[in-house]
């Protein structure tokens, strides 16, 4: 039995992890904001790479460019994950500031 798929999560959860350390130990520096999405495709990458070798049944990719594509776009998805967590938890303040009771929106 293969886990093929099971790579992709696991290198989102990775990267979205050391992702929310980084914003975290960096303070929300501006600099480095801006540059998390190219970072999380390089450390996706990274990853992708590292499993195709460590792990070759892990990851549904038949050589390492295309391991590291995968590494890399499942990088980017854990960027897009923050994204809907952060507009979510904006929406729900939005919803709580809205929530006065006086029909005004």
């Amino acid at each position: 039995m293969t886990f093929e798929f099971a790579t992709v999560p696991i290198i989102i959860s990775v990267v979205y992890g050391i992702i929310a350390l980084l914003k975290k130990e960096t303070k929300g520096s501006e600099k480095i904001l801006t540059r998390l999405p190219l970072i999380a495709a390089i450390l996706g990458a990274v990853l992708g790479a590292i499993a195709f070798f460590a792990m070759p049944d892990m990851i549904p990719a038949g050589n390492v460019f295309a391991a590291i594509l995968i590494g890399g776009a499942s990088g980017l998805a854990a960027t897009g994950t923050n994204q809907i967590f952060k507009q979510m938890s904006k929406r729900d303040e939005e919803d709580k500031d809205d929530g006065d009771g006086d029909g005004d929106k």
